[in-house]
């Protein structure tokens, strides 16, 4: 069908994001949590250590002495301490700001506002006015941070109040402001904070008129992209994904985004229906020994242009830095570097200049690298999830290959090996294309893995015209189910007179339908490399759909009948399949695909 051509012609843009490299900035710190600029022209950085103090870097050294100490209101212990610090906008005028910290037994979280002294590089710290204190349960998941966003209001995120599994249900409970992002006036009176008036359960008693979303389990760092307005939230996981959460710059507010009911993209606790919550725009597990996001900054720095809109974020356990992007309405996540930092926080400079706290004690800034032609990842063709499958369509993102702006297509099948003088190899062989493209300097290879790459990982190499990109490596799964979707919307197709169910065309309960993905393994009968089957060639494994969780009758599983690389899934949607929108799940075994989404009527 011509929308699917048109997605393996061109499914999404991510941008030629430079490698980077860290550079020592900062040294001698006490276990640094967060990194704040006053916006205020000097140039200055202020560090917090969890013990209870405040630094300053200026003029390329650490001042001595502290900014502010409370380090007898509060204690360092695991998760409690200084946690969180915030300017308001016009500090400079204002010389006031707040900081979020658990008190020294660690029940209770703090939010308090504090003035300077005679001097700009000291603060008062007799001079505290509790805004706001919360209980806590548990010494962990205090959240703790705070931000302005572009309306001028505080964000305060809270995680859950600890323990493990939320046993409280604080997440999903409306009447708690635990596990809640909160928005409050601070600024328009002193002695006590407003409600916004555009606050989502101003006029509900269902919920508190403090939050603004609910469902988080411990936001560990967010931020607001400062040209878009966009709202980015790192939240931690449990025990199986870690997930960003993606609140665009036009929202009113009232996101659910689903814990404990669900953690990530999966359920936890029933009933539960993924369509009921906002789900994360991304997700990673622990099995590479990623353990707890920390969130950063969408980059708008000075330095490198090409990195410009791309969300940078970390992991505390492995150090790992990734880039995480929105394009056409996907995010495209991609690993940076590997810094081996016990990654605190992430800071930006008046400038947008980026930095990452080292809890052990150091700061560094991230410095990008010049272009070069590269690799920048290996992606399932559906999902966008790093890894190949053999067989598989999937996307390739490079810089300094694709050159010549505009998309240049397959015209027949087999499929060519060179477009516009692309050539991409998979350990060796030559991969099939669909498409090469370059828009808006944005690169992207669509090609099919050769069914005779083998596991446990692949070293690809693209190259344009004689020059060549180093090998990439990148695993190869036996399977990675994802389902082509536009945007979040599943692409599915009526069985009866092929039309694309939609919410103005939506399925029926017990309707026939059809879809297709990528990644699904394996297949009997399967074609040469480049090829469309030649007749039928099912997939070896199960394959099962479920639709609004409730499983459908799948009849076909294979590769789709006239395309290359791309698999075909036939199915009856159950009988009983709840109107609205319902989530779309395909699993084969313990792997599945990230729930997408369609219409029932």
């Amino acid at each position: 069908m011509r929308l699917l051509i048109g997605l393996l012609t061109i499914t999404a843009a991510f941008g030629q994001d430079p490698e980077l490299r860290l550079e020592p900035l900062i040294t001698g710190l006490r276990n640094p949590v967060d990194i704040q600029s006053p916006r205020d022209g000097s140039g200055r950085l202020f560090i917090v250590e969890q013990a209870g103090t405040i630094r300053i870097f200026a003029n390329g050294q650490l001042r001595p002495g502290n900014f502010l100490d409370i380090s007898a209101r509060t204690l360092r212990d695991g998760e409690c301490g200084l946690l969180g610090l915030a300017f308001p906008p016009d500090f400079a005028r204002k010389r006031h700001f707040y900081v979020n910290y658990t008190d020294t037994n660690c029940t209770n979280s703090i939010v308090a506002r504090y003035r300077l002294s005679g001097d700009d590089n000291v603060a008062d710290p007799g001079s505290e006015q509790v805004v706001m204190r919360l209980a806590q349960p548990f010494r962990n998941h205090n959240g703790g941070q705070l931000a302005f966003g572009p309306d001028g209001y505080l964000y305060i995120g809270w995680g859950d109040g600890g323990s493990g599994r939320d046993p409280q249900n604080h997440g999903q409970n409306r009447q708690s402001l635990l596990g809640k992002m909160l928005r409050l006036d601070v600024e328009s009176d002193l002695t006590q904070y407003r409600i916004p008036a555009g606050n989502p359960f101003v006029n509900t008693t269902t919920t508190r008129p403090e939050v603004w979303a609910l469902g988080l389990r411990n936001p560990w760092r967010y931020s607001f992209d400062r040209v878009t307005g966009d709202l980015w939230i790192a939240d931690v996981g449990q025990n199986r994904a870690e997930e960003i959460n993606f609140q665009p710059a036009s929202s009113a507010g009232g996101e659910n985004y689903g814990w404990r009911t669900m953690e990530g993209l999966q359920c936890l606790f029933q009933p539960c229906n993924p369509a009921d919550f906002t789900l994360p725009v991304h997700e990673y597990t622990r099995a590479q020994g990623d353990v707890s996001v920390t969130g950063g900054y969408v980059y708008r720095g000075p330095v490198a242009s090409s990195l410009t809109g791309t969300y940078l974020y970390g992991d505390f356990a492995s150090g790992r830095i990734w880039g995480l992007r929105r394009e056409n309405g996907r995010f495209v996540n991609r690993l940076l570097l590997s810094s081996g930092l016990a990654i605190s926080s992430f800071g930006e400079d008046q400038d947008g200049t980026l930095y990452v706290a080292n809890h052990r004690g150091t700061v560094v800034r991230v410095v990008p690298l010049a272009t070069r032609a590269a690799v920048a990842s290996a992606v399932n063709g559906a999902s966008f999830r790093e890894g190949l499958v053999p067989g598989s369509a999937a996307t390739l993102f490079t810089r300094g290959i694709v050159t010549t702006p505009g998309v240049t297509a397959a015209t027949a099948i087999p499929l060519p090996t060179t477009l516009a003088g692309v050539r991409v190899r998979v350990n060796g062989r030559e991969a099939p294309l669909y498409a090469v493209a370059n828009v808006n300097g944005s690169e992207q290879v669509n090609f099919q893995v050769p069914f005779e790459t083998g596991a446990p990982s692949a070293a690809i190499v693209a190259s344009f015209e004689g020059t060549e990109t180093a090998a990439y490596s990148v695993p190869v799964l036996a399977a990675q189910p994802g389902v082509f979707a536009q945007g979040d919307q599943a692409i599915l197709v009526r069985s009866a007179d092929n039309a694309l169910l939609t919410e103005a065309n939506p399925a029926r309960p017990g309707e026939l339908v059809y879809l297709y993905a990528a990644g699904l393994g394996a297949v009997d009968n399967p074609p040469a490399t480049g090829a469309a089957p030649g007749g039928l060639a099912r997939t070896r494994a199960t394959v099962n759909l479920t639709v609004g969780n409730r499983p459908a009758e799948v009849l076909f599983s294979g590769l789709a009948p006239g395309f290359v690389g791309v698999y075909q899934i036939n199915a009856r949607l159950a009988a009983d399949v709840p109107p609205g929108r319902q989530a779309l799940v395909l699993a084969m075994g313990a792997e599945r695909s990230e729930p997408t989404f369609v219409h029932i009527r």
